[in-house]
Parts: structure tokens; C-alpha cells; sequence
């Protein structure tokens, strides 16, 4: 299995740009190794850094987005029944609900640095019909930085972009945290926004 994943990253990345668009689209390979292996591509000079950014930005939102309108059209029961198709388990779907009903829309940035809820994320804020352009613009906000990380650590790595899961252990674990206090703190300024200003007074 390992050498067939291998063997599409191969062909899709010779391709270029376009190759790491499309395999961040099709999400068969996990984007860490997509991105890793642009960054190798980087330190060769096959391509520019920027030309890769754009490309894995383009390309992880689109794959965002297509989880996003499979929710909104779909539904829960059409995504529990055919999401093992897409490596998208009815688990992961539980726990991104739960994490979007408790802390709204904002978790749709701090989610994408999580693990299991990285990208199942998307399927909930389709669900509950949230606005496309706000999903858009928070999904691009967090994808940017990523892609940055991991085409970076794809550079330094070298020829040993293939270990970059491991090597961005250091790295992940901080953003992981920044990701969970940011939600948070979203969580607190909405409940306290949401405050009825009529209970307010009536307390005065």
C-alpha cells in the first residue's frame, strides 16, 4: 500500500503545481507528504516557493470545500453511509459536530491544526448551512500557514521529506495549542456577545 500511495505522489507531483493542487484535492495521500514532498521539489528548483503556496492553498481549500457542499447538500445520514469512501469515519464526524455546535464558526481556523478533526470540520459547518464566503475565507486563513509549514520543513528535510510526519512533531504540538486557546478564547468573546442587552438592563 505504501509503495501505491508512493507511486501516485510520484506521478502527481511531476506534474508540477498542478500535481500538488490535485493531490491535496483528492486527499488519497495525507497533505503533510503532498506538501513535504513540494518542498523537496523546492530545494531542487523544479518549482518556486510561492508557485507551490499558491498551489497548496488552492488545493487544500478545494478540499475543504467539496467536504463543505457534501454536508450541505448531503447531509449527516448521506456522509455516514458513504464518508468511508472519502477516509472520512462517522467518529471524526461526531467529534467535529460536537466541536462546531460548542464553539461556533470560529473553530472552523483553529480546527484545521487538529488531528481527527482537521478535516472532517468542513461536513459540519455544511450541515448547519454556514455561510460559503465565511467558511472560505477561515478555511484559506488557516490552509496558508500550513501549507508554509510543511513545504518549509519539506526544504530542510531534503531527500528525507518522506519522514516529515515525524519531524513535524516539534512543530505541530505548539500550533495544536495556539489552534485550542484560540478557540477558546472565540468561544468566550462569542457567549459574552451574545448576551441579551435587555437581561442586562433588567439586572442594572
Amino acid at each position: 500500500m505504501k509503495d501505491f500511495v508512493l507511486a501516485i505522489l510520484m506521478a502527481l507531483t511531476d506534474l508540477g503545481y498542478l500535481g500538488i493542487a490535485i493531490g491535496l484535492m483528492i486527499e488519497v495521500i495525507p497533505s503533510e507528504i503532498v506538501l513535504g514532498y513540494g518542498g523537496y521539489m523546492i530545494s531542487l528548483g523544479k518549482i518556486s516557493w510561492f508557485g507551490a503556496v499558491i498551489a497548496g492553498t488552492i488545493g487544500g481549500t478545494l478540499a475543504q470545500l467539496f467536504l463543505y457542499w457534501l454536508g450541505y447538500y448531503g447531509g449527516r445520514p448521506f456522509l455516514e453511509k458513504y464518508g468511508k469512501y472519502i477516509l472520512i469515519k462517522k467518529k471524526q464526524i461526531d467529534l467535529s459536530e460536537q466541536w462546531f455546535e460548542k464553539y461556533g464558526t470560529g473553530v472552523i481556523f483553529s480546527a484545521r491544526f487538529i488531528p481527527v478533526v482537521r478535516h472532517a470540520i468542513s461536513i459540519p459547518a455544511g450541515i448547519a448551512k454556514m455561510s460559503p464566503v465565511k467558511f472560505t475565507v477561515y478555511t484559506v486563513a488557516a490552509i496558508i500557514p500550513w501549507t508554509i509549514l510543511f513545504l518549509y520543513l519539506g526544504t530542510v528535510l531534503g531527500e528525507n521529506w518522506a519522514d516529515i510526519k515525524e519531524f513535524a512533531q516539534p512543530y505541530i504540538m505548539p500550533a495544536i495549542v495556539a489552534a485550542l486557546l484560540l478557540g477558546v478564547v472565540y468561544y468566550f468573546i462569542k457567549r459574552r456577545g451574545s448576551v441579551n442587552p435587555d437581561t442586562i438592563n433588567e439586572n442594572s
